[in-house]
This record gives structure tokens, C-alpha cells and sequence, in this order.
């Protein structure tokens, strides 16, 4: 899908030096890649303390199982 944006030259020339990509369109795409990846692992950390654990679950009687 082609899109047009007006990007700010110096955040984009910045990028390109910072990711190592030799392409604007990679830059942008790891970009966004990492950009995502980052607001999902902020959603992963609101969890911390929402789950009750099962002090006597025993993990390594599971693996055994079957």
C-alpha cells in the first residue's frame, strides 16, 4: 500500500544512522516494527500482579505428564 507522508528530513536521516538500515522505507518499517512491539510489551506489564499463582502448582510433575 503506498502512502505519502511528510516525515521531519532530520528525525528520518537520524533513523537511517541509528537503525543501520540503508533504506528510508526499512527505516520507517523497523520503526513502526519496534514501535508496536514496545506498546505491546507495555500491555504485558500492566498484567504483573493481576494473575493469582498457585503456590503448590508443581511445573516439573506437568513436564513429566504423558
Amino acid at each position: 500500500m503506498a502512502t505519502n507522508l511528510a516525515i521531519d528530513p532530520d528525525l528520518l536521516e537520524h533513523a537511517l544512522e541509528v537503525s543501520g538500515e540503508k533504506t528510508k522505507k526499512a527505516a520507517v518499517t523497523l520503526a513502526l516494527q519496534e514501535f508496536i512491539a514496545r506498546r505491546e510489551q507495555a500491555k504485558l506489564l500492566d498484567l504483573m500482579g493481576a494473575l493469582e499463582w498457585d503456590p503448590s502448582y508443581d511445573y516439573k510433575a506437568e513436564r513429566s505428564r504423558g
